[in-house]
């Protein structure tokens, strides 16, 4: 049997014998279109390609893509596990021809990889076409020899693709493959087009035309190709099978899900293991690629997929987290197409332990809530939405869950109602946000990069230059020239001003020319990852595009960069050895005056811990070992052990920043595009001053370096020699000398207690209280008002005035502040005719208070009127004496 992975390979292979250069899959987070949650089709890399915002070295090209479907529009996560084709996680394989070839090759192109090269009957084949697309159609019938009545006219949106309102567009031709007449369903565009015998295994767009407002007005220069074939559905025809799930990939996947729980994949039991397998692939990925669970955006979806994996664990029975022990066959399976998974496992897995395990926790109570509420009702029933709304805000349950809970009982969700409970929520918690101004649209910058090129980036090597100005922005509008008082973005062709990324912050500077232009740089950012941005302000002259100028960084502010972001990457090494292989950055903040580094941490960095990393970072720094930079594919890289960050995007070629040694060798590698220092003694001293969470398996360890650590323990010093001072002991007496006097303040606090006790039960007490017993309703009574005393002390006190006793009740009052503590305590042969309890409640009512409790014999509580104290005495005498 052809496994999926010869499925890859066997179709990358093809094109590139044909031409068709390999592209890697790109991240599942996009990086060029921000309208998508994920990346949910394999033409979503090549989209400013097709629309020639963006070119590349190659006219034709052929990919695996990883895509998700899960969030927004496209979202098949409700039917997950239920079906035998609906995915969270799926791979598009497909070809693309940027102006190219068009139809007839890419038809030819699809029939001779899919019965030839596969093998595929042909008669088991039928091909769809827009049904005003003739060309197709007689394309079909000469290339494939397709009879007519199997090539089929669709007349719907099903058969014409459109990128947007404005934008490429054109017919599609799809592939169906007939399992056979013993599967229930009928050919495309039939009544019975929906059930499982004809199932669509490829889709090829046709980009003909160019559409604006949704509507044709013209053809494109250059009609291109974009082709789509879902690597599971291709793979259940050749493994010949009717359900992507009875593949090879999954029922690896199944088995291990099976063998962890020791159940079957069948009956009531199959769906829980096809979520869990399914799942298990889409939260590798996007955890591979860089998202964590949260509660909000991306991490928010991935949270909902991951907490529908682990309920239907749940359902199977397991008692312990489940999923993260899934993760070896998951990388057993996909890794080698996939090295991303390799890398990531580790985090891989401690997301999903510490997820699940999180989860277990609120799962029986949110499940217990469910029922009751669906107690009584009848199938076909539906929750109301704000009790649905309950499970989601309070323990954490995504609707889709909810919703699958209810499917096994037959009932749904009141949609609306939910949704009337989340607006609601949404009014209450809305906070004003007011937009920064004006933003230059992406077209802009690819329009500026089209014509003129990337900008240049010559700051690894020198702090001034000179350019040509290539582009000026005010107001997020193109200008030709700017003035004095003006506030410009600036671009030129080459600079040594870097731009923000990577957590680095952008260059100050200044920029200038010999006809009298002075211009504030404020900031540099970059526009699509190669067109740097300088922020300005026009001080003196004027500015105009094709002038040359003069650029110069602002150098103390550079060189305290520098020293901090190669201490971000000393900083990830130390934690990586001193906490483990799973720590991964996570996000960084790389400014002159400090550095802030998060990282994948699932519990809190001890102090010990920290000390250690400090010392280690120091002993680099101490060694003043050299910086070095290579530049060289990312897969050579990363062969050579260069840490990559999940979900970045990296180009043909990547600068490796390699710095200090340890026993191991080299002790720091990086994939790094930042400015850093030429010698870790640069750095001078590095010194951390904060570490806490930030999210959910998520920790933040601030940092300083250089002169900024040394004035910062310098100022700490300086306290402690104000605080000697005060002391009047030198600074190493400090704590010794602290210590003797929370000693001796202790000491003072037991001797004030045991005078104060004393004072109570040598009378002397307050609110009219006598000194001694006296007789109240038959019974020796002891009331005393202590103002001044400490609460905690009361029941010593009422337990000696029962001693004194023999035989009573004693109640003491305890004013602090304002407030009134009370306690009440009977000697045991009175405990059978009067109740500690209930004495006590008729003072607290007295005080302003309610409630207090304890046992018959002892029983204490307060209230807020401490003016009320002789009150509360008065209250007990007057029960007493009842």
């Amino acid at each position: 049997m052809i496994s999926t992975n010869d499925i890859r390979r066997g179709f990358l292979d093809y094109f590139a014998r044909h031409g068709h250069q390999p592209v890697a899959s790109a991240p599942l987070v996009p990086q060029n279109d921000p309208t998508l949650m994920f990346v949910n089709a394999g033409m979503v890399p090549f989209k400013n390609v097709f629309t020639g915002l963006e070119s590349r070295p190659y006219s034709t090209a052929t990919s695996s893509q990883k895509c998700v479907r899960a969030g927004g529009k496209h979202n098949d996560l409700d039917n997950v596990g239920y079906t035998a084709r609906h995915h969270t996680f799926f791979e598009m394989l497909g070809n693309f021809s940027f102006g190219d070839y068009f139809k007839e090759q890419a038809i030819t192109h699809a029939w001779t990889l899919l019965t030839k090269e596969w093998g595929i009957p042909a008669d088991r084949l039928t091909a769809t076409v827009y049904h005003t697309d003739d060309e197709a159609f007689d394309l079909w019938k000469k290339i494939a020899g397709l009879p007519e009545h199997r090539i089929i006219r669709i007349p719907t949106k099903d058969n014409f693709w459109v990128m947007g309102e404005n934008g490429p567009c054109g017919p599609c031709s799809e592939i169906f493959y007939d399992h056979g007449d013993h599967i229930l369903g009928g050919p495309p565009g039939s009544p019975d087009e929906d059930g499982d015998r004809f199932v669509e295994i490829w889709n090829l767009v046709f980009m003909q035309y160019e559409q604006e407002a949704n509507e044709i007005v013209g053809n494109l220069p250059k009609p291109s190709i974009d082709t789509g074939m879902g690597l599971e559905r291709i793979a259940a025809v050749l493994q010949g099978v009717t359900d992507n799930y009875d593949t090879d990939t999954f029922k690896a996947l199944i088995a291990a899900s099976t063998a962890l729980t020791h159940t079957v994949a069948e009956g009531e039991q199959k769906a829980s293991h096809r979520v869990i397998a399914d799942h298990l692939r889409t939260a590798g990925f996007l955890v591979a690629d860089g998202v964590l669970p949260s509660n909000e955006g991306r991490g928010y979806v991935l949270r909902r997929i991951m907490r529908r994996a682990m309920r239907h664990a749940h359902i199977l029975g397991a008692k312990e987290p489940l999923m993260h022990r899934l993760v070896p066959a998951l990388v057993t399976e996909m890794g080698a197409a996939y090295p991303e998974l390799f890398r990531a496992q580790s985090l891989i897995e401690a997301t999903l332990q510490q997820e699940e395990t999180q989860f277990r926790k609120t799962l029986d109570r949110g499940l217990k809530l469910l029922d009751e509420a669906t107690a009584g009702m009848y199938r076909k029933s539906m929750l109301p939405g704000d009790i649905a709304f309950k499970l989601y805000d309070t323990y954490g349950f995504p609707l889709d869950l909810t919703e699958d809970a209810l499917r096994e009982k037959d009932m749904e969700v009141d949609r609306a109602g939910f949704d009337i409970a989340m607006a609601e929520q949404k009014r209450a918690a809305r906070a004003a946000w007011k937009g920064s101004g004006a933003k230059a649209s992406d077209d802009l910058w690819f329009d500026i990069a089209e014509q003129s090129g990337s900008t240049e980036f010559t700051g690894y090597a020198a702090d001034t230059g000179e350019a040509e100005v290539v582009a000026l922005i005010r107001d997020g509008v193109r200008v030709d020239h700017a003035t004095a008082g003006d506030t410009v973005a600036i671009v030129v062709n080459q600079t040594p001003f870097y731009g923000e990324s990577g957590g680095q912050v952008g260059d100050h500077g200044t920029i200038a020319s010999d006809a009298g232009l002075r211009a504030i740089v404020t900031d540099t950012s970059k526009q699509l990852g190669r067109i740097f941005v300088h922020h300005a302000q026009v001080e003196a002259g004027e500015i105009k595009v094709g002038d040359p100028v003069k650029l110069a960084i602002d150098v103390q502010r550079r060189a305290a960069i520098r020293a901090n972001h190669s201490a971000t990457h000393l900083l990830h090494e130390a934690l990586r050895q001193r906490l483990g292989t799973h720590v991964a950055q996570k996000g960084s903040l790389v400014a002159p005056e400090r550095l802030r580094f998060d990282f994948s941490q699932p519990v809190a960095v001890t102090a010990a811990d920290l000390a250690e990393v400090e010392a280690r970072v120091n002993e680099q720094v101490r060694g003043n070992g050299a910086v070095t930079t290579r530049v060289m594919t990312p897969d050579d890289a990363i062969a050579e052990g260069a840490m990559a960050l999940f979900g970045e995007k990296y180009g043909d070629e990547v600068r490796v920043v390699s710095m200090g040694e340890d026993a191991e060798g080299i002790y720091s590698i990086e994939l790094c595009g930042g400015t850093h220092v030429r010698a870790l003694g640069d750095i001078g001293l590095f010194k951390v001053v904060g570490e806490g969470a930030v999210s959910s398996g998520i920790r933040r360890v601030e940092a300083l370096t250089g002169e900024a650590a040394r004035a910062w323990l310098n100022a700490r010093d300086e306290k402690l020699r104000e605080a000697a001072a005060t002391l009047r002991s030198t600074p190493d007496e400090v704590p010794a000398r602290v210590a003797a006097l929370l000693d001796d303040r202790r000491r003072l606090e037991r001797e004030l207690a045991d005078a104060k006790k004393a004072l109570a039960m040598g009378g002397g007490g307050q609110g009219g209280a006598p000194a001694g017993p006296e007789d109240v309703g038959g019974v020796a009574f002891i009331g005393q008002v202590l103002d001044g005393f400490d609460a905690k002390g009361l029941r010593g006190v009422v337990d000696e005035a029962k001693q004194r006793l023999g035989s009573g009740i004693a109640a003491i009052v305890a004013v602090n502040e304002g407030r009134a503590s009370v306690a009440v305590g009977i000697t045991a042969d009175l405990v059978a005719s009067h109740n500690a309890v209930d004495l006590l409640r008729k003072a607290v009512a007295a005080l302003g208070g309610q409630g207090g409790g304890g046992r018959p014999d002892m029983a204490q509580g307060g209230g807020p009127d401490g003016d009320k104290a002789a009150d509360a005495l008065a209250a007990i005498r007057a029960a007493l004496a009842g």
